[in-house]
């Protein structure tokens, strides 16, 4: 005769909570009304200039965040000029 197991609950376990990534503090830069210049998204994520500009033409496009820049005086500055709801 062989035993019959109850079924156990399986445990709960704590929600993980991720710490904020590069490309997230990048997006909550470029979110701000006012946007951001290279200086600032360098000194946020640490990342060099050519990393920011091919994470901004790849993963937060990819995201469906629409990107614009403009010059302000002689500093180009970038901002998500669409929310990723709207910009698809």
């Amino acid at each position: 005769m062989t035993k019959t197991r109850t079924p156990q609950k399986p445990e709960t376990r704590a929600p993980i909570v991720r710490a904020a990534t590069k490309l997230e503090t990048l997006i909550s830069a470029l979110q701000r009304p006012e946007g951001c210049d290279m200086a600032t998204m360098i000194a946020a994520t640490g990342w060099q200039a050519h990393s920011i500009r091919g994470a901004i033409a790849g993963a937060v496009r990819k995201r469906g965040h629409a990107v614009g820049s403009e010059k302000v005086g002689d500093v180009r500055v970038w901002r998500i000029t669409a929310p990723a709801e709207a910009a698809g």
